[in-house]
């Protein structure tokens, strides 16, 4: 029986959401689960940035999942014929080829008059013979506005129409005709609207007459997009709240250069990116994603390249960012459509720089004087800016003051340059090794990135003690990429991923960020559409209903040691509340009216969890939401529904829970006056 401070009494009512059993199911502990929430001992509030989000340019990521550009290729990288191949494939997409209307000879690559880049198209006309480019492969809706535009310079004897094709017969399609040619490059305003749907639309470029013309850019969008943003996906995102997101990298980082990407976004050139082994057009670059973080309502965190990059580059960034318009970076800012300096507080410097996989990379005896250098120049330019360093925490004990421990050797070189460190983990479902995964029971498998959340904690424990600078200056950790990967976004990632904030809110004096990756992974979307995934479900949830201040959980249940199967850097203590096998979290909101009770159960099997509240008076009723699946293999896409988030209303306060397996359940209580 549970029993309030004032002394009422609630006898235990049999609900839906509580089962009438008492008996224990099948893979239960041997002992009753108990819990304490102590709701007078709290610790540090958990930041709305321990929500964050992290993307980079990644083949087409950006460019196709928020951003709304219909075209590949548009600024004419590749060669236009009709003999090569299609260029490379791109996280799974083999992007669209030009390919020529006419014979090949009609068209060749100019590079003197290049309009951007290395070449542009240039067609050559033969009177009545239509001659130009086409790209095929693009996805229409029916009735659905298109916008656009397209640059064009030729002879007066050229007469060119730009048309976006539908189908096959004469009449399925819209033809614009252009007008006004000239010399000079200038650009010319496209609007279609696609008279059927399909998912092999194409859009040409032809011309008859006499003369020739070239092709600089083209740009095909929906009509409704946001400055180049697409509207649907910004929308979920946007719901998220997500507090921050980290661009612009990433791996793909050490090889930007971010000069490349302002300025007029046709003529930002498009460059090969090393790192990805793809195409990148430049068009979504620094201004972009600062409008986009506004779009979403998040604060922006920027990485400046410690790769090829150098330390004046940097400073230059920051200038251009956050630098007056009498400064020739915030001038050149202006000069691109933002008069007023973006005041961005969170900036890092450089990507795991660790890795010899990064472009610049570099040993950690040198590394220490590039991100003083980096630091001392950025900070020279704006002294308020918030800097973050590119550690590795070490993977045991014995390693820490090694050549390889980045963090350490940056903590202990690099310490007036540091407000916090960047680290980075990835927990793989089957361990490292593709080629022979480790298969674990269904707890420890699930638990893996928690457990690596928990090594970097005791590996901070350890700096603390050891290096001298940190007993005056605590500094904390950003946790700036994090996943369970190798999953499908399905219920048993979900169920790992709410285990990674349950274990991070139980540290929230060490960690004052995170940012899981990818952005977009919490939505399913093709060319049109888009809705939330399970991730999205997760993240949502989470945001919209915990608490922010930590409370006390106590538990009769520790968590076992580890499985000896276990991959990747294991902790001394196990991840998790002292519940185990289910997981709490409890917290009170930031006004501390509601207090939040967050339940993980990561088994096949409903748990029974004995339920005290102390250091609070709270009414007897509240409410309940549940995040499950039939299975672990359950996900939310486009097509599929099957993970959902139920609510009920709790209508008297129970003194035991029955949670419901592979589920995350949420208990929402209002204290007393």
């Amino acid at each position: 029986m549970f029993t309030l401070r004032n002394g009422c009494v609630f006898p235990w009512l049999v609900l839906a959401l509580f089962a009438t059993a008492a008996a224990q199911t099948p893979g239960a502990p041997e002992k009753r689960i108990a819990v304490t929430v102590d709701a007078a001992r709290t610790a540090a509030p958990i930041s709305p940035y321990m929500y964050g989000q992290f993307i980079e340019h990644i083949g087409d990521l950006v460019n196709r999942s928020i951003w709304a550009e219909m075209i590949d290729d548009r600024k004419f990288y590749y060669t236009v014929d009709s003999k090569s191949e299609a260029p490379p494939a791109s996280r799974g997409r083999r992007p669209n080829p030009w390919r020529p209307i006419g014979p090949d000879n009609g068209v060749s690559m100019d590079s003197e008059h290049a309009y951007t880049g290395k070449h542009s198209p240039l067609i050559t006309l033969d009177g009545a013979a239509p001659s130009g480019i086409a790209q095929a492969g693009i996805v229409l809706r029916n009735g659905r506005a298109y916008t656009g535009r397209v640059v064009l310079a030729g002879d007066a004897g050229a007469n060119v129409t730009v048309s976006l094709v539908w189908g096959s017969g004469p009449n399925d399609r819209q033809a614009i005709p252009i007008r006004g040619l000239r010399s000079d490059y200038a650009k010319f305003p496209l609007k279609f609207t696609a008279g059927a749907e399909t998912d092999g639309g194409r859009i040409e470029i032809a011309g008859t007459g006499k003369g020739a013309f070239h092709v600089g850019a083209v740009s095909l969008m929906r009509a409704d997009n946001i400055r180049g943003f697409r509207p649907d996906t910004i929308l979920l995102l946007r719901e998220q709240r997500s507090g921050v997101w980290r661009f612009p990298g990433g791996n793909f980082l050490s090889a930007h250069e971010w000069r490349d990407a302002i300025g007029d976004i046709d003529k930002r050139p498009p460059r090969w990116d090393p790192v990805w082994n793809a195409l990148q057009p430049n068009d979504v670059g620094t201004d972009e994603f600062l409008f986009m973080t506004e779009l979403l309502g998040v604060d922006p965190y920027i990485n400046a390249s410690a790769g090829f990059g150098d330390a004046h580059s940097a400073a230059d960034l920051v200038e251009y960012v956050n630098g007056s318009i009498d400064t020739s970076m915030g001038k050149l800012r202006a000069a691109n459509g933002h008069p007023e300096p973006y005041g961005v507080k969170w900036w890092g410097i450089g990507n795991e720089m660790w890795g010899d996989f990064q472009f610049g990379y570099m040993a950690l005896k040198q590394y220490v004087f590039k991100h003083n250098l980096f630091g001392e120049a950025m900070r020279k330019v704006d002294p308020s800016v918030f800097l973050t360093a590119t550690g590795r925490a070490a993977g045991s004990m014995d390693q820490i003051g090694s050549d390889n421990d980045f963090t350490g050797g940056l903590l202990t070189h690099c310490l007036p340059y540091i407000d916090a460190v960047s680290e980075h983990y990835y927990a793989y479902e089957g361990g490292q090794n593709r080629s022979a995964p480790v298969e674990l029971p269904l707890i420890d498998a699930v638990y893996r990135a928690a457990n690596l959340v928990r090594a970097k904690v005791e590996a901070y424990d350890e700096y603390y003690r050891r290096i001298p600078g940190l007993k005056t200056k605590r500094v904390p950790m950003a946790i700036d990429e994090w996943a369970y990967s190798r999953l499908p976004v399905n219920m048993k990632q979900t169920l790992g991923n709410a285990l990674v904030f349950h274990e991070m809110f139980r540290h929230t004096d060490m960690i004052v960020m995170a940012a899981h990756t990818m952005g977009t992974s919490s939505i399913d979307f093709n060319a049109n559409e888009a809705t939330l995934n399970a991730t999205g479900l997760l993240f949502k949830l989470y945001r919209d209903h915990m608490g922010t201040l930590p409370v006390g959980v106590g538990g009769n249940s520790p968590p076992p040691p580890h499985n000896a199967g276990a991959s990747g850097r294991l902790p001394k203590v196990h991840a998790g509340s002292p519940t185990y096998p289910l997981d709490v979290s409890a917290a009170l909101s930031a006004d501390g009216k509601l207090l939040t009770i967050a339940i993980v159960n990561p088994t096949e099997s409903a748990q029974d969890l004995d339920l005290t509240i102390q250091g609070a008076q709270l009414r007897g009723t509240g409410r309940m939401w549940r995040l499950t699946g039939p299975n672990l293999t359950a996900m939310t896409s486009l097509v599929r529904k099957e993970v959902q988030v139920t609510e009920a209303p709790v209508n008297v306060m129970p003194r035991t829970l029955r949670v419901a397996p592979i589920s995350i359940e949420m208990y929402e209580f209002e204290k007393a006056p």
